[in-house]
């Protein structure tokens, strides 16, 4: 072959493999563009850009009355730079870097003036788009931040970018604290008390921010006009009165700390509505101070003891088997059944004694006899009844957590001789409080069984959207006639019966009281010859017209003092004597009513110095139990006037019901909103709802108590 020849066919030969390799190129483009243009595009702005979403305001808790925050979100900020911003000139940032740096220094004293200057000026060298100036910082210190120089300039011109986090917290911290619940970040979510039951209504809806890529892997938000804004959450309306909350947690603390107990609970339920106006639980800590630790009041069901009789007692009435004048002979005050004793406490028993009076002095003996000879040969009778009054049915509360009740049926493969006569007197059954609340509850709400509430509404920036009503288990869980003979007993149990200490000349309550022994689940009612005790006390006020029921439970009181009467009556007291002496409603005397006004005036909300001035002038008595507080709401008691801690956040709307226009004006002046009156005298309502957020130049409207 010619070099001619072989020179041809290396240049065709070149050229074929320069043309294959053009069409692989433009091949690729084409796959590229055509094919997967779009999924690459995607990818590339998946990298390169993001939308990151907003967290929403999540809604407040008040208080029954809306006057109250019970938990609410408090802003805090994040403090980042873009040092490097196209907009921050070399020459602004020069000029300015020394008086920023001396402001960041007196602000936040962390840093010398040097400090800051050197590390702004090195995070401008390293082409910083995201450089970190402080975290957790507050809505005064951003306040100021703003005005600081280069920072004035704005987030573009001068760098300024703020990220806001919302942290939740409780103005009035440990009361009610379990029942409020708490924001849960694991993966079950918000389950906790109020805020899990209302996480829907509170949480709101998220929004969008879109946000660039940076060196190092930050990630820097770009124009506003890319945001989609979130909605705030919904505001709920609680059924707590603080106040009555406030008396329930300090005589329960009282009482725990005075018999050493374990842990304890008391709940005031609203009779005709199931509203739980007070709700307190606490535990004793590995240091002795006891804290709100656990929901003891929903979650633990345990044997109630004698407050079970109540139960048992109706049921046998209301199968007809007894009345309360029927005799029953206790003996010398023990019982044997197979190999179980059964005692009373009184040694040497109470002998022949008629029905009510074995249920007004809580005769194991003569409970046990009464159900025996009733239900021997009968149990599943006995058992239906209490199916019929649904005391083995959780009450199905929005709360999560609630204790199982237990009731077995004879059938089960627990059940045994003993069994009937246990269940008698409140053993061999487990509830927990609220479930024995809500029975009691039915009692003096003439048969009918309410559900028990936490919540009374929902509203949005003051409005209410949602009303929730009374809900009904049962309209009467026995006739009217065993009705009456049982609250006629209930009210025995004070006047003669076991809680003699609660009887009083103001108003009358009827209730159980209850002292059971604890079982473990290994070493049974005895640990080392030692028992512990449950002390409880149950029961309504006033008992000829009932407004209220209460129960206060304690478990584990020191050994030597361990009744129910002793130990939890002295809480359901000073709960039910603060209620009585706050509710006009309740006292049916005017001569006493108008004796306690003209001894101990009315006070309005306001400036505790203004205030303590007056009632020092006027020799007024004062139960300050507001710390610190510099405003405080008050409270007319039969002796003294009381202050409690009106919280004020910068950045909310205040509460200025029950202040003087002064007052009112001077707080809401401070939020930055403007003010229109109508009428005189004190604030009765606000436009503006309690602890919603303020905004400058809003319009909030007040109604004063005179035209």
């Amino acid at each position: 072959m010619s070099i001619k020849k072989i020179i041809v066919n290396r240049v065709i030969a070149l050229y074929l493999l320069t043309f294959l390799g053009a069409l692989l190129i433009v091949g690729r483009i084409l796959q590229l563009q055509l094919i997967q243009g779009d999924e690459l595009r995607s990818k590339a702005e998946h990298f390169t850009y993001r939308y990151m979403s907003i967290e929403p305001n999540r809604g407040v808790i008040y208080t029954h009355d809306g006057t109250h925050v019970l938990a609410t979100s408090v802003p805090y900020y994040e403090i980042r730079m873009d040092v490097n911003s196209e907009a921050l000139t070399k020459e602004v940032f020069t000029r300015g870097v020394d008086s920023l740096a001396y402001r960041l220094s007196s602000l936040f004293g962390d840093k010398t003036k040097n400090g800051y200057r050197k590390e702004l000026i090195s995070a401008r060298r390293q082409g910083e788009r995201y450089h970190l100036i402080k975290r957790q910082v507050s809505y005064e210190q951003l306040k100021k931040l703003k005005t600081f120089p280069i920072f004035r300039l704005g987030r573009y011109k001068g760098g300024f970018i703020v990220e806001q986090s919302n942290r939740r917290i409780l103005p009035h911290q440990m009361l009610a604290a379990r029942t409020i619940g708490y924001l849960n970040e694991g993966e079950s979510g918000n389950v906790v008390g109020i805020e899990g039951a209302c996480d829907h209504y509170l949480k709101g809806v998220g929004g969008y921010r879109l946000m660039q890529k940076t060196a190092g892997n930050l990630w820097i938000p770009l124009s506003d006009n890319n945001e989609i804004d979130p909605e705030d959450g919904l505001d709920v309306i609680s059924t707590i009165d603080i106040n009555i909350q406030d008396v329930a947690e300090n005589a329960l603390l009282m009482q725990l700390t005075k018999h050493n107990a374990h842990h304890g609970c008391a709940i005031l339920m609203e009779v005709k509505t199931g509203e739980i106006r007070a709700i307190a639980n606490l535990q004793r800590t590995a240091d002795g101070s006891y804290k709100e630790t656990y929901n003891y009041a929903i979650a633990e069901s345990t044997e109630p003891g004698s407050t079970f009789k109540l139960a048992s007692i109706l049921a046998a009435m209301e199968d007809g088997y007894i009345h309360p004048d029927d005799t029953v002979d206790t003996g010398k005050g023990t019982v044997r059944f197979f190999d179980k004793t059964i005692r009373d406490t009184r040694e040497g028993g109470y002998g022949k004694i008629t029905v009510a009076r074995v249920f007004e002095l809580s005769s194991n003996v003569g409970m046990a006899k009464i159900i025996d000879k009733c239900y021997r040969n009968k149990e599943r009778k006995f058992v239906d009844r209490l199916y019929r009054m649904h005391l083995n049915e959780p009450l199905g509360l929005d709360i999560k957590g609630e204790g199982s009740p237990l009731i077995r049926y004879p059938d089960d493969p627990l059940w045994s001789g003993i069994s009937l006569v246990m269940m008698a007197h409140g053993y061999e059954v487990q509830m927990t409080p609220l479930q024995i609340l809500t029975f009691y509850n039915a009692i003096a709400n003439d048969g009918e069984m309410v559900k028990p509430r936490f919540v009374s509404s929902i509203s949005y920036h003051g409005r209410t959207v949602r009303e929730f009503q009374k809900e009904v288990i049962d309209n009467s869980i026995c006739s009217v006639s065993t009705l009456r003979k049982v609250k006629k007993m209930l009210e025995g149990v004070v006047d003669s019966g076991t809680a003699m200490n609660l009887r009083n000349n103001v108003f009358r309550i009827a209730g159980k009281t209850g002292t059971a022994q604890i079982a473990n689940e290994k070493y049974g009612y005895q640990l080392n010859s030692m028992v512990s005790y449950q002390a409880s006390f149950v029961g309504y006020f006033p008992a000829d017209d009932p407004k209220y029921s209460c129960i206060v439970v304690v478990n584990s009181p020191s050994s030597n003092v361990y009744y129910g009467n002793v130990v939890a009556g002295p809480v359901f007291w000073e709960i039910a004597s603060k209620v009585w002496a706050t509710s006009i409603e309740l006292q049916d005397d005017p001569v006493r009513r108008i004796r306690k006004i003209k001894e101990i005036p009315y006070s309005k909300n306001g400036s505790k110095d203004q205030l303590t001035y007056v009632a020092d002038y006027l020799n007024i008595p004062v139960k300050d139990e507001s710390g610190d507080h510099e405003w405080i709401t008050t409270k007319q008691n039969p002796d003294c006037i009381s202050y409690n801690t009106l919280t004020i956040l910068d950045h909310l709307v205040p509460n200025v019901v029950g202040m003087g226009l002064s007052d009112a004006v001077y707080l809401l002046g401070n939020a930055g909103l403007y003010i229109q009156v109508s009428g005189k005298g004190r604030v009765v309502r606000q436009s503006l709802q309690p602890g919603t957020k303020a905004h400058a130049g809003e319009t909030i409207v007040l109604t004063m108590s005179l035209p």
